[in-house]
């Protein structure tokens, strides 16, 4: 019985965790309009008065940094390594801030991993991983954590730009 009671409470602590957060979840942001509308506050001209125009999704006043090395997460289930799954990540930053989230890059990378493998913990990696909802909550994870270490300043969002499962 004594052996129990741990083991107990180790659930109901897991239950009150999950059930918290679906309750205190954050409602889903409506999407702007436009993009330049969301920026600047104003709403976009109709047309625009010049042919030389920025692709859209890119801004003249940021760089994008690309982590050095990929990022492995293994996916262990029933205490065997069941899959691995490789993301390359990078920062989007300030004009000329290249070098500032390089010099970052060793505790950026540490907690990047940490979220990446509280992210495999609790399933994140199973079934449609690459649903909105669940990279989602994942780009936002990752968004905080660089933002806390590096500074809102510095990271402005964390992109991922390739993902692949390998199962075995």
């Amino acid at each position: 019985m004594a052996k129990l009671i741990p083991i107990l409470v180790l659930v109901i602590c897991a239950a009150l965790g999950l059930t918290a957060g679906k309750f205190l979840r954050p409602p889903p942001a409506e999407p702007a309009e436009s993009v330049s509308e969301e920026i600047d506050g104003e709403k976009p001209a109709e047309e625009a008065e010049t042919s030389e125009q920025e692709p859209e999704g890119t801004s003249p006043d940021r760089d994008y940094v690309k982590m050095n090395n990929q990022f492995v997460v293994p996916i262990v289930t029933d205490n065997r390594v069941s899959a691995m799954v490789v993301l390359s990540l990078s920062i989007e930053a300030p004009l000329g801030k290249e070098d500032d989230v390089l010099r970052r890059e060793p505790k950026l990378r540490d907690s990047f991993l940490r979220v990446l493998f509280t992210h495999a913990n609790i399933g994140g990696f199973d079934g449609e991983f690459t649903s909105i909802e669940k990279l989602g909550g994942l780009k936002r994870a990752l968004k905080e954590v660089g933002q806390r270490d590096a500074g809102a300043d510095l990271v402005k969002d964390v992109l991922i730009v390739e993902i692949a499962r390998q199962d075995y």
